[in-house]
Order: structure tokens, then sequence, then C-alpha cells
């Protein structure tokens, strides 16, 4: 299969301008992925830019205080995240690396920084051949090869991860995973991907099949449990029993 170059070529010409790109450091591209984690690039986008205003290195980020580091955090959600960019800035400087560890063996012992992180923190900034599996390029892959096991299950991830890592170039994996990312949130979207625009329809054997939107396949729902319940309040006067649940 031969998507890789024109998927390449596309990227080159329609990567998204986005402010972590126009100035590519370990720490920005750290940042980034923290902030995306579970979030819109929209939203991300001013909370980042406030962000590298106030704390525009690692040391300025290990010597703030939490405080103020949620305050230019907030209304981002998922607060734990920056506890934990703050906590692992902190573990940085006072192990006296002060940067950020270029391999993925030693990245992913960071606070807050999970096996994807790690590998788009890897490629991106460092150059490392490892791919990079976000929930852009699960579709894209689960399109492309038609996997017809749920995506998210533990075969899925499996097929989607070794696809990944079997189709990435040497030397160019931090574009490749970049590119991949682009066209799933750009052109191979969850709901009426632009099949027509993309540059590997060709190859992509779900379409090829018309069940491009039939991918990937979700995992079954768990059943909701239906619980009967019974309550009551007990009061005497004008006061009211409680119970401290434990």
């Amino acid at each position: 299969m031969s998507f890789v170059l024109p998927l390449l070529d596309w990227y080159e010409v329609n990567a998204r301008d986005l402010p972590w790109r126009s100035c590519q450091t370990p720490y920005r591209i750290w940042i980034s992925e923290i902030m995306l984690q579970k979030t819109q690039v929209d939203t991300v986008i001013p909370y980042f830019e406030r962000w590298m205003d106030r704390f525009p290195d690692i040391a300025t980020l290990a010597t703030a205080e939490i405080g103020e580091v949620l305050s230019i955090w907030e209304g981002l959600g998922y607060y734990r995240r920056a506890h934990n960019l703050h906590k692992a800035a902190r573990k940085l400087v006072l192990e006296g690396q002060g940067e950020l560890p270029q391999t993925p063996e030693e990245l992913i012992r960071l606070p807050g920084i999970g096996p994807y992180t790690t590998a788009a923190i890897a490629s991106i900034a460092f150059g490392a051949d490892v791919a990079a599996v976000d929930g852009n390029i699960r579709r894209v892959f689960s399109r492309l090869f038609n996997v017809d096991v749920p995506a998210r299950s533990t075969d899925g991830e499996k097929i989607i991860g070794s696809l990944a890592e079997q189709f990435l170039p040497s030397g160019k994996a931090g574009i490749y995973n970049q590119a991949l990312m682009d066209l799933g949130a750009m052109i191979c979207t969850p709901k009426d991907p632009a099949c027509d625009h993309c540059p590997i329809a060709q190859e992509c054997l779900a379409k090829q099949l018309g069940l491009q939107t039939s991918r990937p396949v979700a995992s079954p729902r768990k059943k909701v449990p239906h619980l009967t319940v019974t309550a009551a309040v007990i009061w005497r006067d004008d006061q009211v029993l409680l119970a401290k649940r434990h």
C-alpha cells in the first residue's frame, strides 16, 4: 500500500497552522500534547498562548506556585493535567536536567505522560521512529485498512498500532504522525468524511467497500444497570436526620 508519500505531500501543503508548530521546541510540544488530551484544538490555542506567555520554559514552570499554574489553566478542565505538568517540571529541575529527556523510556516516567503522549513527543520533538496513535489516527487506520473489530478493543488497538508502526517512514515519524492527525481532523472526520478530498482515498479499503461511515467499529455499549432505590426524609420539628456515607 503506497499511501505514505501522498499523505506526506498533502501534509506539506495543508498542515494546520498551529502555534506549537510555528516554533517547535520539546517544551512547547510537551505542553501542547498535554493540553490536547481530551480537548479540542480550537479550545486549546488561547490557553497555550497564555501559558507560554507566563511559563515560557521548564524552569519558570518549576518555580511557579501551583496556585498560579492552576489559575492559568482555569477553564481548560481535567486539572490533574496541570498538576502533573507542574510535578514533572519540578522533577526535571530537581534531578538537574531542566530539559525533557529524549527517549520514550525516560519520557514515560514523567507524571502525566502515557504511551500516546510519549510517542508524540519523542517523534515530533526528537525524531524518534515511533508511531503515535490518537483518536484521529485510530479512525484513519480503521478506514484505510477496513479494521472490522472495535478500534478501542484490545485486538483493535493491537492491529492499528501494528499498522501504524509497519508503515512508519524511517526518519520522518514526526511528520508522519502529524500528517495522520491532521488528515483525521480535517478530512477523515467522524461523521461525513470528505473522501472526495482525501489524498489517500484510492488506497482506502473501507471506501472501496462503502463502509467508511461504519468504521471505526464502536465498542459494544455497556448495559446501564437498573436499580430500585428507596429514600426517606426523617425529621422532627425543625430538625432533619442526616446520615454520613462511608
